[in-house]
């Protein structure tokens, strides 16, 4: 038997691979992508975390909405809608009650569980580069409201692979 011919279409159909790139079916399709958004460096978790005797205040959703989409609050010219414009980048978490665990409070800042403030002034420090808000200011105030009264309300948890087209490395039902 001559093997020159299946020589050749082996080493042709590695050189098509290494065209096309990795094999899909290596990858889990329903892995969600790295957070662009995320910081990359740790954080003093004193920097985000409510001072002792702080008192939450009402603030106004209205200003609240302005501040998540001014790029003056960051040294980098991110605002809050930079990562999370139509509910980007939250995880299903986001949905529940405050305080509660998020993954870059606690990859980060080491926090087991944060408010919403909290989280906020995590936001600031990390991807916006900044200094955090003055707790007790009208700008943490409405940035909370406005966050927690209307995104966080309005925020509906998909199934990451809901959108995802199917698996064509998944087995296949018996008879097809």
């Amino acid at each position: 038997m001559n093997t020159k011919p299946l020589i050749l279409l082996a080493l042709a159909l590695g050189s098509l691979a290494a065209v096309a790139g990795p094999n899909p079916c290596a990858r889990n399709p329903c892995a969600k992508p790295a957070n662009p958004c995320a910081a990359k460096a740790g954080i003093d978790p004193k920097l985000v975390s409510r001072p002792a005797g702080y008192q939450p205040q009402a603030g106004d959703p209205k200003l609240g909405e302005r501040l998540w989409m001014d790029t003056k609050l960051s040294s980098n010219g991110m605002s809050c809608n930079s990562c999370h414009a139509n509910h980007a980048a939250f995880q299903a978490g986001f949905a529940e009650p405050y305080p509660h665990f998020v993954a870059m409070a606690k990859d980060q800042a080491g926090l087991k569980a944060v408010h919403l403030d909290e989280m906020i002034q995590a936001c600031m420090v990390m991807p916006m580069a900044a200094k955090p808000l003055p707790w007790g200011s009208k700008e943490l105030a409405a940035l909370t409201a406005y966050t927690g009264d209307v995104v966080q309300k309005t925020f509906k948890p998909a199934n990451p692979c809901s959108a995802r087209p199917a698996n064509p490395c998944a087995p296949k039902p018996a008879g097809q």
